[in-house]
């Protein structure tokens, strides 16, 4: 199994889709991925359907350890993006074949 880049994806819609010419499908993928990181930069959850839900979520101040050192730390405030799966997909990703 590996990975799939942004390149394997705007490949795999220029292939699937005969009208596009590869800048099209570079230009879409971007366009995309623009609007999804200026709705999380904006603290708004990004939903897409059958697949899941993207939401930024804040983290307070916080007590921490250096794992390296064993020394206490404190970890700043930050936000922070978490991903909850749809239903459909989280059953096909742990679909038994």
């Amino acid at each position: 199994m590996g990975t799939l880049t942004k390149t394997d994806l705007v490949e795999k819609i220029y292939t699937s889709h005969s009208t596009l010419t590869k800048s099209q499908a570079v230009e879409a993928v971007e366009l995309f991925l623009a609007l999804a990181k200026a709705s999380l930069v904006r603290g708004e959850d990004l939903l897409l359907s059958s697949f899941g839900k993207f939401t930024v979520r804040d983290k307070s101040e916080r007590r921490g350890r250096n794992p390296q050192t064993g020394k206490s730390l404190t970890l700043e405030a930050r936000r922070v993006v978490t991903f909850k799966p749809s239903g459909l997909l989280r059953e096909r990703v742990n679909k038994k074949s």
